[in-house]
């Protein structure tokens, strides 16, 4: 029997018993399987015994089928852990699925079967290491350029410039390496003394020299061209639809861009950066715009660093070069081109300046080119080449409007800029913040393993997540950090790319020992783990035995350097609080008054603002004579003066001198008058106090003592208005309630009166009760209102809850 033959009995064979066994699950599963094991518990025991091994049938299959993937293996401790897994599991079917359709095509010739050389070259790239790995742009654009990427220098960045055209100082005189600012004050040395594994000094000096900005006099001492200052009016920007983007990839567009660019006024720049798969990142795509022209460069070429051609236009004074947000891109220029800015203008800040809703470019394109950018492709990856047409698009747009918005947000800063040049303008204002970026510079990611300092240490994680470690905890934490640094200069990937950070933490706190723990704890497994496993276990294992005798967490935080001066500065800060809420001190504010009193004269203004000249010099002369200070005062002026004060105020003699007339006597009220009482005499605070009444009754049914209420003779009569505000005597109050009463049963009295001379109730002439005829009802007007939920009324009521069966007797017969 051939071959082919006995391949179809087995498949006839396969297929049979797998129909066979389908079926005969689908019936058991079918059944009630809890009422299977509670009346035959032997059959019981006999499907916990089936279940076990298929579980075990099904963890050997997943893990034969995920030997040698990247395929995560799904883990099956009990048959409930199949729900919970079940993704994964198809993931691996479909793994399997697809490597039998591939065997079986071979086998049918459809496609050639490889041959063993073949085959070992895929499993040694396989196993090769991920830097070299290929995927579907080809291996990493860094390992082919002229100068790859080692992310291992602990030195100072020194720039790429080879030379430095439109310069004001030479380029070897502006790159001498030089002090940071600080020195090394904010290092102590006995942090490191006290440390066993002591940092080398070498690194430490190297780690404090920096090189200063190349163009950094030309920035400082530019002025730009006075047509920025000028309005004029938007040159508009060419239809988006009409235009192509150029697509530069070798030396020769490189250099006609060039000759182009350098007869330009302002040109627009913009990049695309990706730092996923990459340590400290790369420059993918470089935007260049005119007015008439768009370019697209691709800066992932071997020959990158040819682009330096460039600075002599991108630091020529005479163009003005137009960014959004340049802060990064500043530094990506320097660390990847080498190329720099002078001359820029930087639209956020712009937007910023003019209180904008929103800065984002996305945003100043909608509002003044009405086009809405497609950000989703802000994140893309960059390196993909050739670069689709929507990549190219949403690239081209970001530099092909840009000048235009320049233009109008240009006018809008000279709008509402003063005109008097003492105050500084908005257009100044921007031009300033834009210089400042320009001075932006690149450093390197130095890594202290002991500090924890640096862009991505293991402090500054620990300082934003509230976080607290035991000494052992503390230990693997920082042993894992480095591990994961170290890897990830080493591969040139991102840190997320080797582990999360919520993962180094999980890490931290679990501490795990063996293989499947930690790929239980980490999430997601990235292929470095995967790998290095082994390596990551022996490593948290010596860090943890080690950390028994390290430090406390919360100790060596509070040692460092970097939390003693945050301390420090907090102090700083506390203090300069409470010097503002004490308030400045009197004495300094009486002697800064009298300082600022010397020349009164010389900020006063000679004509009023408000008055106008209606006041003279004579009369102005006289209110500065008037207001003259006594010596030993601090004076007071007003901006504003005052009109001239009334003569019965003030009097002047016959030399002109003005004296002041006595104050006039308090008028005294009417109830005081002639009431004045001796000095031992009795008074009631509270008759003086009483809330004012009413005037009190004309005729009072008792009499009242003329000698407390009649006016005295030298008194004129009270007018009824002091006659209201005359205090009530008791017996005025008195009356006035009696006055009341009777009033009210006077009335009574009436309505009593005009009750009994109405005429009685005429029974006979009433209409009918019993026999009425019933009133004819308005059908309009009795409409009823209407209802919402008069429809839910009609609906299908729902099947009434069933009852839980109670265990027990639930009914009693009789026989």
């Amino acid at each position: 029997m051939n071959e082919e033959e006995d391949f179809k009995s087995f498949q006839e064979a396969a297929q049979k018993a797998l129909v066979n066994v389908t079926k005969t699950v689908n019936q058991i599963a079918a059944e009630d399987l809890t009422f299977f094991r509670a009346s035959n518990p032997k059959g019981g025991k006999q499907l916990n015994k089936q279940n076990e091994r298929l579980l075990e049938i099904a963890r050997r299959l997943l893990k034969s089928a995920t030997t040698e993937t990247d395929i995560p293996l799904p883990r099956l401790p009990d048959a409930e852990a199949v729900d919970d897994n079940w993704q994964g599991i198809v993931e691996v079917i479909d793994n399997l699925l697809e490597k039998a359709d591939v065997a079986l095509d071979e086998y049918t010739g459809v496609i050639k079967k490889k041959t063993p050389a073949e085959q070992d070259e895929r499993s040694s790239s396989r196993s090769a290491s991920a830097k070299e790995r290929k995927s579907h742009f080809g291996p990493k654009p860094q390992l082919r350029f002229e100068k790859p990427p080692t992310n291992d220098e602990t030195t100072a960045f020194k720039p790429l410039l080879k030379s430095k055209p439109h310069s004001v100082v030479s380029l070897e005189d502006s790159i001498k390496p030089a002090l940071s600012e600080g020195s090394f004050e904010e290092y102590d040395i006995g942090f490191y003394l006290c440390i066993k594994d002591r940092s080398p000094l070498k690194d430490l000096v190297n780690a404090k020299f920096r090189y200063r900005h190349p163009y950094e006099a030309e920035i400082n001492q530019y002025r730009y061209p006075d047509r920025v200052y000028v309005k004029s009016d938007p040159i508009p920007f060419k239809p988006y639809g009409e235009t192509q983007a150029t697509f530069v990839d070798t030396p020769e567009a490189v250099a006609e861009m060039f000759e182009e660019l350098k007869s330009a006024k302002e040109i627009a720049i913009d990049l695309e950066h990706h730092d996923k798969h990459s340590y400290v990142g790369l420059v993918s795509l470089m935007q260049i715009s005119t007015r008439e022209k768009d370019w697209i460069v691709d800066t992932l070429k071997p020959w990158r660093e040819q682009l330096q051609i460039l600075n002599e236009v991108f630091a020529d004074p005479r163009i003005v070069k137009v960014l959004h947000g340049a802060h990064m891109d500043m530094i990506w220029l320097q660390r990847d081109l080498g190329l720099y800015v002078v001359g820029l203008f930087d639209t956020f800040h712009a937007s910023r300046a003019l209180n904008y809703q929103r800065n984002s470019l996305a945003w100043l394109l909608s509002k003044f080119a009405n086009f809405e950018a497609q950000k989703k492709y802000q994140m893309a990856d960059w390196r993909i080449r050739p670069l689709p047409q929507d990549f190219l698009d949403y690239a081209r747009s970001d530099t092909h409007f840009l000048l235009y918005v320049y233009d109008m947000m240009r006018n809008e800063l000279i709008d509402r800029s003063p005109d008097n040049d003492d105050n500084s303008s908005l257009i100044d204002d921007v031009l300033e913040e834009s210089k400042k970026e320009s001075l932006q510079k690149y450093e390197r990611h130095i890594y202290d393993a002991k500090r924890g300092t640096g862009v991505g240490g293991w402090y500054g994680m620990l300082i934003r997540t509230p976080a607290l470690f035991t000494k052992e905890q503390f230990a693997v934490f920082r042993a894992v950090h480095r591990w994961r640094d170290s890897i990830a200069r080493r591969e040139d990937e991102s840190l997320a790319s080797i582990m999360q950070n919520q993962a180094l933490f999980s890490v931290a706190r679990q501490m795990p020992l063996n293989v499947s723990t930690l790929l239980g704890c980490v999430s997601p497994v990235s292929e470095f783990v995967r790998r290095k496993s082994n390596e990551l276990i022996g490593l948290i294992k010596e860090a943890k035995s080690a950390g028994e005798q390290g430090p406390e967490m919360h100790e060596f935080m509070s040692a460092h350097p970097e939390t003693i001066a945050y301390e420090k500065r907090k102090a700083e800060r506390k203090e300069q609080h409470k010097r503002v809420m004490r308030g400045p001190d009197l004495a300094q504010v009486i002697q800064h008054e009298r300082k600022s009193a010397q020349d009164v004269n010389a900020v006063v203004a000679q004509d009023s603002q408000f008055w106008g000249s209606t006041i003279n010099s004579n009369k102005r002369q006289r209110l500065d004579t008037l207001t003259k200070p006594s010596p030993g005062t601090v004076e007071l002026r007003l901006q504003v003066p005052l009109p001239p004060l009334t003569a019965e105020i003030y009097t002047t003699s016959d030399h002109g001198a003005v004296t002041r007339s006595a104050p006039a006597p308090m008028p005294e009220h009417e109830y005081k008058k002639g009431s004045s009482k001796a000095d031992d005499e009795v008074f009631v605070i509270r008759e003086l106090g009483r809330k004012k009444k009413r005037k009190a009754s004309s005729e009072p049914e008792e009499a009242i003592p003329e000698a407390a209420d009649a006016p005295m003779q030298d008194e004129e009569p009270p007018s009824p208005h002091q006659e209201q505000l005359r205090p009530e005597t008791k017996a005025e109050r008195k009356a006035r309630r009696r006055e009341k009463k009777a009033r009210k049963l006077e009335a009574k009295a009436k309505a009593r009166e005009e009750a009994k001379e109405e005429a009685p109730f005429d029974y006979s002439t009433a209409p009918s009760v019993l026999n009425a005829k019933p009133a004819k009802v308005d059908k309009a007007a009795t409409k009823p209102a209407f209802n919402p939920y008069a429809k839910l009324m009609n609906a299908p009521k729902g099947m009434r809850k069933a009852k839980k069966e109670i265990a027990g007797k639930s009914h009693t017969f009789k026989s």
